[in-house]
């Protein structure tokens, strides 16, 4: 009998220690109709780490917008010309110590000739500036009024922390395995579950729609194999981990593939695909020359954005903090650049 309860308080100890391993206790918050299971959860031990990497730099304030512009004082100034020359250097400044911290000018700049194009860093900064624009000019129905910089994605690093390269194939093949084609390896880009782990080639830059719900089951009521299913919640898996939420922050529990039951939010996601899709297509993949190999992924291919490359944990990059007051010039693009000439201009200097 003493053995018995012995073992018993040994379990109940084990059971409370365990249950102390997440502490403090989860937050929940209300996301929709009572009874609807449509509860928002959140770990404050987690939100805290996110906290650390969400922090937006101090301001350095507004720079004077009289004063001879950029274009006349400094030589091959192709981006940002009509910006007075304190506009110009406060944001040459700035965008080191967003991008480069460590490097400084000379990431991108030959010292010895900083208006020489001979660091593809250069080229490529040049780019992502009319990316920049671009976003903040014509995709406000994602991003608002809130806008993004350099930082949203860079935060201190040359190259972005989160960014994603397409998958290079397995080769594996055996009596009991075959190939894995990206499956039953939990992977951290897919929230750790066992699904394709690289689903963005197909919905974040091929023009395919992540739908697969039908109103009835296979084989005769839904048009969807089960592979493109689990292709899809892949990407949602990386969307719920990409913005720290759940599934209901933008699907309504009892109604998932009911747009008139959903939240806003559902509607501003899908505007971010489109921006995505957008921003490697125009902007990232056409600089894959640009790039030196080594920058480059296992097929060849240039980085390339995702949900997590901005967000980054939360549902607004840097908590919806903008940064856009000092930098007002990165919320409009330039009526003399068209799109034309700004591809023109990358396949001048991939030559």
């Amino acid at each position: 009998m003493k053995n018995k309860l012995s073992l018993m308080t040994l379990l109940v100890g084990l059971a409370l220690l365990v249950t102390g391993c997440e502490r403090p206790s989860f937050q929940k918050g209300q996301n929709g109709f009572r009874g609807t299971g449509m509860v928002n959860i959140q770990n404050p031990r987690i939100n805290a780490d996110k906290e650390k990497v969400n922090q937006v730099p101090p301001s350095i304030g507004l720079a004077p917008a009289e004063g001879d512009k950029a274009s006349k004082v400094y030589k091959n100034v192709q981006v940002l010309g009509n910006l007075s020359q304190a506009q110009f250097t406060t944001f040459m400044v700035s965008m080191a110590s967003w991008v480069a911290p460590n490097e400084g000018c000379v990431y991108c700049h030959n010292p010895a000739n900083f208006a020489e194009d001979s660091k593809y860093t250069k080229i490529v900064a040049r780019r992502m500036i009319q990316m920049t624009q671009h976003i903040n000019s014509d995709y406000k129905a994602h991003v608002k009024e809130t806008g993004v910089t350099c930082y949203t994605c860079h935060r201190g690093n040359n190259i972005p922390q989160n960014v994603w390269f397409k998958d290079v194939p397995q080769n594996i093949s055996g009596p009991a395995l075959g190939n894995r084609n990206g499956q039953n390896a939990p992977a951290e880009s897919v929230g750790y579950a066992s699904l394709p782990y690289e689903p963005f080639s197909k919905y974040l830059l091929a023009s395919n729609p992540a739908r697969i719900q039908g109103n009835n089951g296979l084989p005769n009521g839904n048009v969807h194999s089960l592979q493109e299913t689990e292709g899809v919640y892949g990407l949602m898996m990386h969307f719920s981990k990409a913005l720290g939420v759940n599934c209901t922050y933008c699907h309504n529990s009892r109604a998932f593939s009911n747009w008139s039951q959903s939240t806003p939010q559902r509607s501003q996601a899908w505007y971010g695909i489109q921006m995505v899709k957008d921003v490697n297509n125009t902007y990232m993949t056409p600089l894959t020359k640009t790039f030196p190999e080594h920058r480059l992924g296992g097929t060849g291919d240039v980085a390339k954005a995702n949900c997590l490359t901005c967000h980054q944990g939360v549902n607004k990059p840097l908590y919806g903090k903008s940064m856009l007051g000092d930098f007002p010039y990165l919320a409009t693009t330039p009526a003399a650049i068209s799109p034309k000439k700004e591809n023109d201009m990358v396949k001048v200097a991939a030559k």
